[in-house]
Formats: structure tokens, C-alpha cells, sequence
């Protein structure tokens, strides 16, 4: 027995922002709940109608009917509409009525206990099969095709061998069988979301698996899952209907099915009999489907047409900062950790499984970063650079392999600390900015819920405070009316508008490290110069270090300290901006000036790597 695809699209939001204009939010409408959305439809206000009907009916049954379903007299059998018998009596002389209204109990309570038991395997092993994936999914996937495998209606039959003619147990076997259809449908939109930009986003804010799945995940899962309960509630009553039918049902309860069974046996005696039941039947079954069809649109309407610990370290850093602003001079990064690094990686590898083996595309990076220190880290498009960003954030997927002699930050061994370790740390001490904005954002929560839940998880603050804190966040980062824009949804605001609201992000909870990973590269040139000139003024301000992952040389120019060059995952050379720009060493480097700098000779193919290039330390 399979389930019908469930209908799973998505509605698109739209992007009617201008770039380039802070302050130009569109006004929101506050979110409608969903039963007032709901009933705006008419459609779903028909459904709503007739299943309460049908449920009040038959959980009210003795106040509509004195009749009892089981009680027959044979010299009723037969009786027409009318009198004592308003819908008239079957073969037996049983009420049509009473066995209507009480046969709805067990029909209701069938499709009910399918769908709990199927929802209750189903979503859970979808969920943890999806995000986690690995032998946790192969394992799961596997017993889902056996069952998907196995004729329903024999284990159906086996089971009822098994444990007798009781209706409940059987419509709980049945939402086990329903259960592996939930669970590819759970498995698919689940995979299809967890690499998402804002999942990264919510892992580099420190939230916890749990707490991902729940925001993040559960709320694109639900639409979905909606229809497919509407199609299993329609499949549970049509077979528990089939059941009875047989006759192998509980005995001696009425249901739709029992009075399908005493209507086909008569069937040329009396075929009115048929009318009741299968109206039943039809319009529980079409009403349901239509109305999570309602639903499902209504849930995907969106309502659119500083501590001691921190100033200790602060107090540091800026002794550190205000030392080089008064010499003009940056120190190199000779390989040796000192008190005032940051961040420390010494020999990083990344690889990921190829049919021949293996690629590696980290292969013995090694690079410091002071305390408020903007360092860059420069090279071609497939240089290595996000990878190497990734490792130290620990957001490699998990077929990459990721070793390394050092990975520590402020002392911690970044490579000892588990899940838990890492989201302590991700969003509160070292933040992330991503190239992407618009994709980083969850279009399903507002600007604002996005912004408050990290500082309430990591500084402990009441909503109130962080509602405070992130209005205030949003003013210091260049947004006018930022009460709107906290207000608004992530298709509200325009790609410089998101890109701000992402670094105010990553500032929330005053993190001692940042990683912006090429963060202008989405943006126009105009814009570019504005997020530059913030991230850079919010660097000097907080005392911060930077890693600056990038391919543009003139934004290495404008904010970088230090320059770390990449070149097919090596580190080819480190140097101060200062002697970078004035005499390159590496013949990559001058390649890379070369096809940046308008002055320079005619630009020539890069060349490839040599076998095994030494980093080039220059010493001021």
C-alpha cells in the first residue's frame, strides 16, 4: 500500500526591495493567526463545516438518535424513511440512523490512530535520518523499503490472525505500514533544506541541533507532512471502512464499513442502503484532503502581498591595536604561537573521497590572527580559502576528512571540542558573515526573531533585551527606521539592507573573532565600499579580530593588516599589506596584482602551482 505524493510546493516570497536603500522597507502586517487566515478562504470554511459536523455528530450520537445501533427487530427490517426510523432500518431491523451516527466513532477513531502511530515513526526517523544522514539514514532508509515492500494488506491480514478481530489494533499496524511513506516525505524536504545558507547561519550562531530542526527544519517539513496526514486520514477510513466490510472488524460495533457489508448483501432489496455509508465516506475523505489543501496554503502565507570575560580580552586587544597604530608596523606571522594570537592553525589538511581515492583541497595551511587584527585571506576561485574558513568554524559536511597539527582559539583545541564545544562557541566568541545574504537568512522567521534568538541563547537576556540590543544593532550598522526592519520578513529588504543585517548579526553578542567570507561579493560596487567601511569601523571599535577571505586585492588594500595567499590549497605567501602590494615574492602573488592592478603589464593565464611551494615571511 503506498500514499499519494504529497503536494509539497513551497510559495515564493518576493523580492520588491530596491537595492541600496536602508531605509526602504515595505510596512508589514503583523502575522494573522492561522484560523483567521484560515477562514478567509471559502473553501476551508465549507470543510471546516461539514467535518465539525461530522465529528459533533457522531460525539453526540446519543443526544440525536434514542435509537441503538446494535438493537434489531425483524419486524423493522426493512422500514422505509420516516417515523421512529428517519433514515430508515437495515435487513435487521436496525436503526440507519443510530448505526450512522455511532458507526462515524469508529471510523473517526480508526483513521486517528493510523495516522498518530504513522506521524509518531514517521516524522522523528525523517528528521533524524535527513539532518544527520550517514549510517543513521542508510539503516532507517532500509527498513523503510522493506516495509514499503511488503503487501499491505497481507501484513494487514497476518496481524489480524495474529491479534484478533479488534479494529483499534489493526488501524495501529496499519500506521506502522503508513509510516515509511512520512518518512521519505519527512527525509526529502529535510535533505532538501539542510544545506541551506541559513542552517549554516543558525549552526555559526551556536544553536543547537534540537533547537535547528525545530525553528529551521520543522517548519519547512509541516506543509508537506499536512497533505500527506489529510491523504493517510482519507486512506486509514476508506481501509478500516474495507475492514469491516469483510467482517473482520470488532464484532458487534457499528461502523460504515459493517453497514457497506448489510447494504452490498441486499443490494438488489433494498440498494438505498448504499446511499448513507458511502456519502459518509466520500465527504469525510474529500473534505479532509480539501481542507489541508486550504491549510497548507494558509501556513505558507506569510502575511506579505558586554561582560567581565569580554572586557578583559577588549582591554587586551586594544593595548595590542593602539601598539601597531603608533609604530605603523604589523607583525609577520613566523609560525611561533604567541600570547596575543587569536587564532592559531598549523599544517590544516582537508580531503574528500574521489573514486580514486581522495582529493585534497587544504594541504598544509598554516596562518595566525592577532587580537584586533584584520588578516586577509587571498586567492583564486578554488584556492581553498572557504575551506579552510569552514574547518575552523567546523561546518566541513561530513564526508570531508579535516586534520591538522593546531586549531586552537584563545587556548582551546578547537579539534577537541564535540558538537556541544563548537555551538558554545559559534556565535558567541567567533561569528561568521557569509558571502551569500539573501540565501543566509530564513525566510520563514522575521529580521528580528533572527537576530534576538542568538543573544537570547548565548547572553541569557530576556526577549525584551535582546529586541533592544537588536534595533539598537541595527541603527549602528547603517539601517534607517530599524524598528521596520526588524519587523520585516528577509523579501522585504534589498541585498545590501540583508548584508548589514547579517553583520549586526554577528556582532550581537560581542564575538572576540569574525570570518567574512567574501562578503561583498553579491553586492554592487557602491554598496561593496558602505559594508567595507562598516565591517572595518566595527573592527576597530570592539577590538575584534577578522579573517577576510576574498579574491579582491582592492578590498585586502582598503581594511587588511596582514595577507595570507592561497594557491590550490597552499599557503604560497604571507606578508604585511604594506610589503605584499610593494614587493611580492611569489611569482602567484604577482600573477594575482598583475590581473588586479590597471597599471600593470598585460595580463597573462595564472600559472599552476609549483609541487610544493614554501610560504615566503617577510619580516618588517
Amino acid at each position: 500500500m503506498t500514499v499519494p505524493p504529497a503536494d509539497s510546493a513551497q510559495a515564493s516570497a518576493q523580492d520588491s526591495a530596491a537595492e541600496g536603500n536602508p531605509g526602504g522597507a515595505a510596512p508589514v502586517p503583523r502575522r494573522g493567526r492561522l484560523v483567521r487566515r484560515l477562514l478567509r478562504n471559502p473553501v476551508a470554511v465549507v470543510c471546516l463545516v461539514v467535518l465539525a459536523l461530522i465529528v459533533l455528530s457522531s460525539a453526540f450520537a446519543p443526544l440525536l438518535t434514542s435509537n441503538s445501533p446494535t438493537r434489531s427487530s425483524l419486524n423493522d427490517a426493512f422500514a422505509s424513511i420516516g417515523g421512529s426510523h428517519p433514515l430508515g432500518a437495515d435487513s435487521v431491523g436496525r436503526d440507519v440512523l443510530a448505526r450512522l451516527l455511532y458507526g462515524g466513532r469508529v471510523s473517526l477513531l480508526g483513521g486517528f490512530i493510523a495516522v498518530t502511530v504513522a506521524l509518531f515513526i514517521g516524522i522523528p526517523a525523517g528528521l533524524l535520518a535527513g539532518y544527520y544522514r550517514g549510517r543513521l539514514d542508510a539503516v532507517v532508509s532500509w527498513v523503510a523499503s522493506l516495509l514499503m515492500a511488503a503487501p499491505a494488506i497481507m501484513v494487514l491480514l497476518v496481524a489480524i490472525a495474529a491479534i484478533g478481530p479488534n479494529t483499534n489494533a489493526t488501524m495501529a499496524v496499519l500506521g506502522v505500514i503508513l509510516a515509511p511513506g512520512v518518512f521519505r516525505l519527512v527525509r526529502a524536504s529535510v535533505t532538501s533544506v539542510r544545506e541551506e545558507l541559513y542552517v549554516d547561519a543558525a549552526r555559526v550562531s551556536g544553536l543547537g541541533d534540537p533547537r535547528i530542526m525545530r525553528r529551521h527544519i520543522l517548519p519547512v517539513v509541516q506543509a508537506p507532512t499536512i497533505i500527506q496526514s489529510a491523504q493517510m486520514f482519507g486512506v486509514a477510513v476508506v481501509i478500516q471502512a474495507g475492514i469491516e466490510f469483510l467482517g473482520l472488524g470488532s464484532a458487534g460495533q457499528a461502523s460504515w464499513g459493517a453497514m457497506l457489508n448489510d447494504a452490498f448483501t441486499n443490494l438488489y432489496t433494498k440498494p438505498t442502503l448504499l446511499v448513507a455509508p458511502g456519502l459518509a465516506i466520500v465527504i469525510t475523505v474529500a473534505a479532509l484532503g480539501l481542507l489541508a489543501n486550504a491549510l497548507r496554503d494558509s501556513l505558507l502565507d506569510t502575511g506579505a502581498p558586554v561582560s567581565g570575560r569580554r572586557a578583559g580580552r577588549t582591554a587586551t586587544a586594544s593595548a595590542s591595536a593602539t601598539a601597531r597604530a603608533n609604530t605603523g608596523e604589523v607583525p609577520e606571522d613566523t609560525g611561533e604561537v604567541t600570547d596575543d594570537d587569536l587564532l592559531t592553525v598549523r599544517n590544516l589538511r582537508v580531503t574528500y573521497p574521489t573514486r580514486d581515492g581522495e582529493s585534497t583541497v587544504v594541504d598544509g595551511v598554516s596562518l595566525s590572527v592577532r587580537r584586533g587584527e584584520v588578516v586577509g585571506l587571498v586567492g583564486e576561485s578554488g584556492s581553498g580559502k572557504s575551506q579552510t574558513a569552514f574547518s575552523v568554524l567546523g561546518l566541513l559536511p561530513p564526508e570531508a576528512g579535516c586534520e591538522a597539527d593546531r586549531i586552537t582559539f584563545d587556548g582551546q583545541d578547537l579539534q577537541r571540542l564535540g558538537r556541544k564545544g563548537m555551538n558554545s562557541l559559534r556565535g558567541c566568541r567567533i561569528a561568521y558573515v557569509p558571502q551569500e545574504p539573501m540565501s543566509n537568512l530564513d525566510p520563514s522567521f522575521r529580521i528580528g526573531t533572527q537576530l534576538a534568538d542568538p543573544m537570547r541563547l548565548h547572553l541569557k537576556i530576556s526577549a525584551k533585551e535582546a529586541r533592544k540590543r537588536a534595533i539598537a544593532l541595527l541603527e549602528r550598522v547603517g539601517i534607517d527606521r530599524p524598528e521596520r526592519v526588524y519587523d520585516s520578513y528577509p523579501h522585504q529588504i534589498s541585498g545590501g539592507m540583508a548584508q548589514r543585517v547579517l553583520i549586526a548579526g554577528a556582532v550581537s553578542c560581542d564575538p572576540d573573532l569574525i570570518i567574512a567570507d567574501e562578503p561583498t561579493t553579491a553586492l554592487d560596487v557602491t554598496v561593496q565600499a558602505e559594508v567595507l567601511d562598516l565591517l572595518r569601523e566595527l573592527q576597530r571599535e570592539r577590538q575584534m579580530g577578522l579573517v577576510l577571505v576574498t579574491h579582491n586585492f582592492g578590498v585586502v588594500a582598503d581594511i587588511c593588516d596582514r595577507v595570507v595567499v592561497m594557491q590550490t590549497g597552499r599557503v604560497v605567501e604571507s606578508a604585511t599589506v604594506r610589503r605584499l602590494f610593494a614587493e611580492p615574492r611569489h611569482p602567484y602573488t604577482r600573477m594575482l596584482l598583475a590581473s588586479t592592478l590597471e597599471d600593470a603589464a598585460p595580463r597573462t593565464p595564472l600559472q599552476d602551482a609549483a609541487p610544493a611551494p614554501a610560504p615566503l615571511q617577510e619580516k618588517v
